[in-house]
């Protein structure tokens, strides 16, 4: 009879992606024109911004960061400000080099982002507004857009 058993230089080879941890890091509200605005009957423009960071925290550890911002105005004033960081920490050990980049830059805020919907209609809904529901976003396009500036910017440098 033989025995298979995972030698520990095998294991310690194996690739490992596990989700530790998804929270509301930052939430904000602003309706700087209230209650007079309120009573405009236009329809305001709404502004949506969002942004992807990435945090090392320990060894194998990181904090991906998906932030929103959406900003409604009725010609030059604000109806409402909303910024919302949702967090999330992710174990991530043995990848090759070459793949943690998408890793933190797709996989991770796939992740995260749908937790940041919710929690950015949910702010919006309590401040007496109807919900802005963010769009899907495809995170491999926003990070390959990416990419491609950075390239750019450094072929700049460069020249």
């Amino acid at each position: 009879m033989t025995d298979t058993a995972v030698t520990p230089a095998t294991e310690a080879q194996a690739p490992v992606f596990q989700i530790q941890r998804v929270y509301l890091k930052e939430a904000s509200l602003e309706q700087p024109n209230s209650p007079g605005i309120l009573l405009d009957q236009q329809q305001p423009n709404v502004d949506i911004q969002l942004g992807v960071e990435a945090t090392p925290v320990a060894e194998g550890v990181f904090e991906v960061c998906v932030t929103a911002t959406v900003h409604t105005k009725i010609g030059d004033k604000t109806v409402f400000l909303v910024e919302c960081k949702q967090g999330g920490i992710f174990e991530i050990r043995n990848l090759p080099d070459d793949q943690m980049g998408p890793v933190m830059g797709i996989a991770c805020p796939q992740i995260v982002y749908p937790y940041l919907r919710g929690n950015v209609a949910d702010l919006i809904t309590r401040a007496g507004f109807p919900p802005v529901h963010l769009a899907e976003i495809n995170f491999q396009a926003m990070y390959e857009q990416q990419q491609v500036q950075q390239a750019e910017q450094a072929a700049a440098i460069t020249q």
